[in-house]
């Protein structure tokens, strides 16, 4: 695709690819826009596939991540140019990734693409790249193909290969269809079907079992505004607050408030807050998880972790961090702006290998905000977690799509280990997911709200979580060998 034509499809391609993820869900969209995608890096030189990678980037992160502005200018009290400078820097850095899989793939193919490099290439780098922005510079796992699909046939693939395996599903759908355009080959349909029916099939499928009875759980959405959360003059009232919801729901077995709903150090509140309210939970067979900062012992260090105010007490820590959320990456950039010295942004990350915490009789995995969206760090509680909690700050992104967008992220966790997931926001979306993904129910956002339904743990082992991505990583070695063949081959002709 030849000129400024080129470029228009692949910046429009990225553009309209987070349609496809919450709230819009328009799934089959992921296809169309890889297909705009692949058509447009067709026929260009490796520099030319490099600005186009970079133009689809930007469509897709400019659209699909722009609620970063809202947290900048909004909650982080910056100006509105500055944090359309700063969101526009991050938007164009994570383009320049898919800038760097374009050049690559053109670097490694003629000028016009082979039947060959459609139908095993393309969709190997779109793997690539996703796996790669999920790892460098701490990771950034965001607008992944495969959790869009949770809404559709593809769903069934889930609990077997995972999430960046369905990414690949949907790139070769893409790329099969794109050889039935372009080459004119009819029957590379069948992959589309084989890949679509087999995942509509596979949703009958059930990979783990029900154990023991359903547990009452309520859910606790505080609705404290960002902006006075950390406020001393607010603590007193936040504390009541919660206390007095939760109160209410002591026919509960199990309490779940969000991230850091109380905002002040375990140890300052131990004594006069949450031991008073671990004894009341006692008398009432009710466990609370609730989250909150935790200052080690040498009281340098703080984590941000949630515990359990029950039977058996304990402390799970953050463990992946987000940056200039959790922590300022460079201290130098510490009184900048405003955005750079946000209250407890100094933490520090939790072990890496933590106990899980019990409560109301089940081992339960936690997830605290941003680490839900890392697939293999969830998986460390599996399989003995019959439960997930993810617990959460939403807060910071307002009415954006940042809260609909995690929502599904931790749904598509839900799907891959068929487990039932609790999730605590600060201010919405809170909600109950089945083991299946899908929403029990849920509740409104920027509302005071309790949520309570019984969820139903579970147990067992999905392929997905005993295999992880080992099964996706031996497909790529081979499709990448055969590749390899015929083009060899190719060039020996």
């Amino acid at each position: 695709m030849q000129g400024w034509k080129g470029n228009i499809v692949a910046f429009m391609g990225g553009a309209i690819l987070p349609l496809a993820f919450s709230p819009f869900n328009l799934y089959p969209i992921a296809i169309l826009s890889l297909i705009l995608l692949f058509a447009s890096w067709d026929n260009t030189t490796p520099k030319q596939a490099a600005w186009r990678g970079w133009l689809f980037g930007l469509g897709m992160f400019g659209v699909g991540v722009s609620w970063v502005y809202v947290a900048i200018h909004v909650f982080g009290h910056t100006s509105w140019i500055l944090a359309g400078m700063l969101t526009f820097l991050f938007v164009a850095i994570l383009a320049s990734y898919l800038a760097l899989f374009g050049w690559l793939v053109k670097k490694c193919t003629s000028h016009t693409f082979t039947l060959f490099d459609i139908a095993l290439l393309l969709p190997t780098i779109w793997f690539g790249f996703e796996l790669f922005k999920a790892w460098f510079l701490s990771g950034f796992p965001w607008l992944e193909l495969g959790v869009s699909q949770i809404e559709g046939p593809l769903a069934g693939w889930v609990p077997v290969v995972g999430v960046n395996a369905v990414s690949f599903l949907v790139a070769l759908t893409a790329s099969s269809l794109f050889i039935v355009f372009k080459h004119k080959k009819p029957l590379f349909i069948m992959p589309v079907i084989v890949i679509w029916v087999g995942g509509q099939g596979l949703q009958s499928v059930d990979w783990t079992q029900p154990s023991g009875e359903a547990i009452n759980t309520t859910i606790v959405q505080g609705n404290v505004p960002q902006d006075v959360k950390w406020s001393p003059e607010q603590l007193v009232s936040t504390l009541a607050l919660y206390q007095k919801l939760t109160e209410q729901h002591w026919d509960s077995q199990l309490v779940v408030w969000p991230e850091n709903a109380v905002p002040a150090f375990y140890h300052q509140l131990k004594d006069f807050y949450i031991v008073p309210l671990i004894k009341e939970a006692k008398q009432h067979n009710t466990d609370i998880l609730l989250g909150l900062p935790f200052e080690d012992e040498n009281g340098q260090d703080y984590y941000n972790s949630m515990m359990v105010a029950g039977e058996d007490a304990g402390f799970y820590h953050k463990r992946h961090l987000v940056p200039f959320g959790d922590y300022v990456p460079f201290a130098w950039l510490r009184g900048l702006i405003a955005f750079f010295d946000l209250p407890m942004s100094g933490f520090v990350p939790g072990p890496e290998q933590q106990s899980l915490l019990k409560a109301s009789g089940q081992q339960v995995g936690i997830s605290i905000c941003y680490e839900d969206v890392f697939s293999l760090e969830v998986l460390d509680a599996l399989p003995e977690a019959s439960i997930l909690v993810n617990a959460t700050n939403n807060a910071w992104y307002g009415d954006s799509f940042a809260p609909h967008q995690h929502l599904q992220i931790s749904r598509s966790r839900a799907l891959e280990t068929e487990r039932p997931l609790v999730r605590a926001t600060t201010n919405g979306i809170s909600a109950f997911v089945d083991y299946k993904g899908r929403i029990q129910s849920q509740t409104p956002q920027f509302e005071q709200a309790t949520l309570t339904t019984n969820i139903q743990p579970r147990q067992g082992a999905t392929p997905y979580v005993t295999a992880k991505r080992w099964p996706i990583f031996i497909l790529i070695v081979l499709i990448l060998a055969i590749w390899f063949y015929y083009r060899r081959q190719a060039s020996l002709s």
